[in-house]
């Protein structure tokens, strides 16, 4: 009996996608995980958190929103379908990265790590409209949105370099800098959604629960981590310098101090003006892109040489596809 062959095999002998398609594909998902920050910070801008008034459904008796729930529901539906466009994203990654060959599982796996995250925190939003916006619930559908940008900027990463075992272009201390930059930024973003939770912006206009701190004070903290976070990636700007190191890793610093001060004026205006609604949005926008900016600092300490070749077919002497030449770190490709 001949074997069958599932269907993403059968996509992989009828074509084969260029190594360039596949990290655009990873690329549009890391895109598509910028957006999802962004309309779900919108959804809770626009007091529009229970703009649908349950889940899975939009209301007991309708799958779509009705006349009567106005923009609000509008606007909490479009968000949800968003997810499906997500997942379309997700799924072209999945299949461009099957179908390549040679076959690289490590990034097949980081797609379906993907593809998870978005199930998963699919569920978790509908926690949320079903407890009524709490905060402890919404903060943790950030968070897993934020592990969803994790997932696919490395994912992004590893579609343009290899599967050698990583090798630091820098000395061990300079990556360990790195690291405690990215914890600090770590611990920068959940203080975000610390005073998210008990700001003044409940996601709706009815009384929602909120985390039973002062988020003045909360805010205050979360500025002290900015200047943590800013000096560190100082330090870490003139560590590499004084070790010589790449030009990639310093360049990617520089992305990041750029993300930061952006960030830092949008946050000042946004305290000076009271709040309005759409400086939080470009905060919110700021926030997912300095997470993406250390993430790549720390990965363009690291390389893992060149993409693999395509086989060449039976007789000739070299691969189809030639490779661009590889610089010192795989992040400057």
């Amino acid at each position: 009996m001949p074997n069958t062959l599932n269907p993403l095999e059968l996509i992989a002998r009828r074509w084969q996608p260029s190594a360039r398609f596949v990290r655009r594909a990873a690329l549009a998902t890391v895109v598509m995980a910028v957006i999802i920050v962004i309309t779900g910070g919108a959804v809770r801008l626009t007091q529009s958190g229970l703009g649908c008034s349950t889940w899975p459904r939009c209301t007991p008796d309708s799958l779509t929103p009705t006349a009567e729930m106005g923009i609000n529901g509008l606007i909490e539906f479009g968000n949800r379908m968003l997810t499906y466009v997500l997942c379309a994203f997700v799924g072209l990654f999945i299949i461009a990265a099957r179908a390549r060959s040679p076959r690289r599982r490590s990034l097949t796996r980081l797609g379906w790590a993907q593809f998870w995250i978005v199930m998963g925190n699919a569920v978790v939003g509908g926690i949320t409209v079903l407890t009524g916006l709490n905060p402890y619930i919404v903060s943790s559908h950030f968070l897993l949105t934020t592990g969803l940008l994790t997932v696919s900027v490395v994912a992004w990463q590893r579609a343009g370099e290899g599967d050698e075992e990583p090798r630091g272009v820098v000395v061990r201390p300079v990556r360990q800098l790195a690291w405690l930059l990215l914890g600090a930024t770590g611990v920068l973003t959940l203080l975000g959604t610390v005073v998210t939770g008990a700001g003044p912006h409940a996601g709706d206009a009815k009384k929602v629960h909120r985390i039973p701190l002062n988020w003045q004070e909360i805010t205050q903290l979360h500025v002290d981590f900015v200047y943590i976070v800013v000096g560190l990636t100082v330090a870490l700007w003139f560590t590499l310098r004084a070790v010589k190191a790449p030009a990639a890793p310093r360049r990617a610093v520089l992305e990041l101090f750029g993300c930061l001060l952006f960030q830092g004026v949008v946050g000042y205006i946004q305290y000076f003006m009271g709040l309005p609604e759409i400086v939080i949005g470009l905060h919110m926008l700021g926030s997912a892109l300095v997470w993406i900016a250390v993430l790549r600092v720390v990965l363009a300490l690291r390389e893992r040489g060149p993409v693999p070749l395509v086989p060449a077919p039976a007789g000739a002497h070299e691969a189809l596809e030639p490779q661009p030449a590889t610089g010192t770190s795989a992040a400057s490709r």
